[in-house]
């Protein structure tokens, strides 16, 4: 068969083009309402950010104008009595004793209805003028309100921790430990690292200008000399001298046995029951037994008597943060702090990085 050809019956297809119109746009919808709620957006994210300007700003003062002030926690015993017992706290690793330890001593100093006071110490320790500066605080207060001090030790007490928990006095039976506490470490250390090799290999040299050699001693960017270990000794050697004298002046049995005190201070940790067994402390118990024994040392009637311990007031900042304290801004002098040599009664190698102000 002819292609061309096709059956008499077969129709022909035709290619018919059919024109599309388009589909009709549909009726735009009024923009008022949508107007409307953008302005109302707006609006709240203006005020939104006014308001959190002004608090920021509120926030920024209160830290200029002192930083958080202190409130007074019901913790045990009669809620409405006026004698009171007040636990003052040293936590984490102190670095100058300022701060809120110091707004804890001076809310307490201005309260006459305190008639007790029991330190809780939960510290590794920290620098030697930072111990020092607790230690004399608590017990001017003490001497000046003529309160008794005991002292309640958490998880550690020790190096400055223990220092400072010789406010107690010569008072016996006034130092509590838990079953498991660490205490003791009883030393000085100066930390210091030899990063000069370090250094070396990364094409980093010494190249400081000093008024003398011994300007730049303890610098980890050189090995130490001699002559300037010979020194950094001697202010070591002097400051566990004074720490040994002010154990013994809370322990005053290691007055009449200073050997038994060198036996103990080697920096060794110890535990409660070791502490106990040797004199560092009086008594193994918690914080409950050492308020039982401020109480009777203060001659006050347990059922009408209140326990209570300080908080750092929140601050705008804390509140908007959920931190619930004022900002630790780090700046440059708190960098150049961290890298001074100092003598520290501190049971670690490490700097201090961690502050109890």
């Amino acid at each position: 068969m002819d292609p061309n050809q096709r059956p008499e019956n077969q129709q022909a297809v035709v290619a018919q083009v059919v024109e599309q119109r388009p589909t009709p746009s549909p009726k735009k919808k009024s923009r008022g309402l949508g107007t409307l709620v953008l302005l109302i957006l707006l609006l709240a994210l203006a005020g939104s950010v006014a308001v959190n300007v002004a608090l920021f700003g509120l926030a920024g003062f209160e830290s200029f104008a002192g930083e958080t002030r202190v409130q007074e926690k019901f913790v045990s015993h009669q809620r409405k009595a006026k004698d009171k017992v007040a636990i003052i706290t040293v936590e984490g690793a102190i670095v100058s004793g300022e701060g809120f330890f110091k707004r804890q001593i001076d809310r307490a100093k201005d309260d006459k209805h305190i008639k007790a006071l029991v330190v809780r110490v939960n510290s590794p320790g920290g620098t030697i003028n930072g111990s020092d500066y607790m230690l004399h605080h608590l017990r001017k207060l003490a001497r000046e309100s003529k309160i008794p001090v005991v002292v309640s030790m958490g998880g550690i007490a020790t190096s400055g921790g223990y220092y400072v928990s010789m406010a107690v006095g010569e008072r016996p039976g006034t130092i509590f430990a838990e079953p498991t506490t660490w205490t003791g470490s009883i030393g000085v250390v100066i930390p210091h690292y030899d990063l000069s090799e370090l250094l070396k290999d990364w094409g980093i040299a010494e190249d400081s200008i000093a008024s003398h050699r011994l300007k730049t001693m303890g610098s980890f960017s050189k090995p130490m000399s001699e002559e300037e270990r010979n020194i950094l000794q001697a202010l070591v050697d002097e400051g566990f001298t004074r720490f040994k004298d002010v154990i013994k002046q809370g322990r005053p049995a290691f007055k009449n046995k200073p050997e038994a005190l060198d036996k103990l201070a080697t920096g060794q940790i110890f535990t409660a029951e070791q502490a106990k067994k040797s004199g560092l402390i009086d008594e193994i118990g918690f914080l409950e037994e050492a308020v039982d024994r401020a109480i009777k040392l203060a001659g006050l009637d347990e059922e009408n008597v209140k326990v209570i311990k300080y908080k750092p007031e929140p601050s705008l900042f804390g509140i908007l943060t959920g931190t619930g304290t004022a900002k630790r801004d780090v700046d440059l002098a708190t960098i150049v702090d961290l890298s001074t040599p100092r003598a520290c009664y501190l049971a670690t190698w490490l700097p201090v990085v961690a502050a109890n102000k």
